[in-house]
């Protein structure tokens, strides 16, 4: 979604009694303002807030300043004044500056021993003008941490969207709106942490694993149905021949063999509900008919299917 969106919505709903606080990684935000300012010539003068309080322009131009440094701002550019900054906005008078802001507070949920990504931290006063962080928090922690960026980002997605959900509630608004919230304050920091404090160890993961496991859950899902080893390998969008590999590699078993063996562990459950009839069993198993059904069995389990329900199945327990 870009900042078309959010000209085009024309509208930032109030979302006071709907969205008040979220926790996201171990930090607690309350949120205390929002707020749209149309695309006309204003000015908010020098001022300073005991919270965060983020604007993202999304049409005109201004300019933003910050202490002693202006900045110019235009569609795309998100500023944060941090709390006991003294800050000031004016829109551009020929070509006005439109901006959508939000305010919030952000602080630890609770103190000890803080983690997050591939980083520890030791316990520390999280409330410090300058806490001994790094990662994505630090965006709003950093109090020497940039003030502009043009990291919009999902920013103009997650406003438009807590707007629209704010618009018109429906169930389960509060869930909704509480995990848009997180996102927000999230993608918020992002926008203002510096590069090193965003670096993560690269994620290399072996999904062979879920990979079988996807196959063995579509086997099990499926083991009433007629199972080719084409159908298991779409499932998990391989080739016949890599799915097989894959497959044999990770559980020392064929597919087929696999699939033999679940419905025969079902079948030994099935046979022990005493309103199924041994068809019943077959034909959940995947069997079209008895005769086949029972030769498999007894070569897996010794006894015929009518002996094992006759023996209440106690030589499996």
């Amino acid at each position: 979604m870009s900042l078309a969106s959010v000209a085009a919505a024309d509208r930032f709903v109030d979302l006071a009694g709907l969205l008040e606080s979220c926790e996201v990684d171990g930090f607690h935000a309350d949120f205390l303002s929002w707020g749209h300012y149309r695309p006309e010539y204003w000015r908010n003068y020098w001022h300073t807030h005991s919270f965060h309080e983020v604007c993202l322009a999304y049409t005109g131009e201004g300019r933003f300043n910050s202490g002693d440094v202006r900045y110019d701002v235009t569609p795309g550019s998100v500023f944060l004044a941090r709390p006991g900054d003294v800050h000031e906005i004016e829109s551009s008078h020929t070509s006005p500056l439109g901006i959508a802001f939000w305010g919030f507070t952000f602080r630890p949920a609770a103190s000890g021993v803080r983690t997050g990504d591939t980083k520890s931290h030791p316990a520390a006063d999280r409330r410090s003008a300058v806490p001994d962080l790094s990662g994505w928090w630090s965006g709003l922690t950093r109090a020497d941490g940039p003030v502009v960026s043009d990291r919009v980002g999902s920013l103009p997605a997650l406003i438009t969207a807590l707007a629209a959900e704010a618009a018109a509630p429906v169930s389960g608004y509060s869930t909704a709106l509480g995990a848009l919230g997180a996102t927000l304050v999230l993608e918020t920091a992002r926008a203002f942490a510096l590069d090193e404090d965003l670096a993560v160890e690269p994620v290399r993961k072996d999904r062979s694993p879920l990979v079988v496991e996807a196959m063995q859950r579509h086997l099990r899902d499926n083991l009433s149905r007629p199972i080719t080893v084409r159908d298991v390998a779409a499932a998990a969008h391989l080739s016949e021949r890599h799915a097989e590999r894959l497959f044999t590699q990770q559980t020392g078993a064929s597919i087929m063999s696999t699939l033999r063996r679940l419905r025969l562990e079902l079948a030994a459950q099935l046979l022990l509900d005493p309103t199924l009839t041994i068809t019943d069993v077959a034909r959940a198993c995947g069997y079209s008919d008895v005769r086949p059904f029972s030769t498999a069995f007894r070569r897996k389990y010794g006894r015929t299917p009518g002996d094992h329900r006759r023996a209440g199945g106690t030589e499996f327990i």
